[in-house]
C-alpha cells in the first residue's frame, strides 16, 4: 500500500537529548520536507539526530517549536 502524500507536509518538531546522561543538552529539531509517516517509516538515522539521542517529545505544527524552546531552555 502506497502513500502519495496528498496532505500538506507541516513542520515536524523533534525535541531530544543528545545522549542518556543527566548533563545532555537538549536541542530541537524542524523537519519542513517531510510528512510524518516517512519520518515513522524510514529505518535509517535522520539528519541532524544522533543515533545515540533520546527523543523526548515529538509534535507537528509551527506553535510547537516555541512552546518546546520555551520548555527545555533553548
Amino acid at each position: 500500500m502506497a502513500r502519495d502524500g496528498n496532505y500538506s507536509k507541516a513542520p515536524i518538531v523533534i525535541a531530544f537529548a543528545t545522549s542518556n546522561r543527566s548533563n545532555a543538552k537538549y536541542k530541537v529539531k524542524v523537519v519542513r520536507n517531510r510528512n510524518i509517516d516517512e519520518i515513522i517509516d524510514m529505518n535509517y538515522r535522520l539528519p541532524g539526530i544522533p543515533e545515540k539521542a533520546i527523543i523526548k517529545e515529538v509534535g507537528m505544527g509551527e506553535i510547537f517549536i516555541d512552546r518546546y524552546k520555551k520548555k527545555y531552555g533553548i
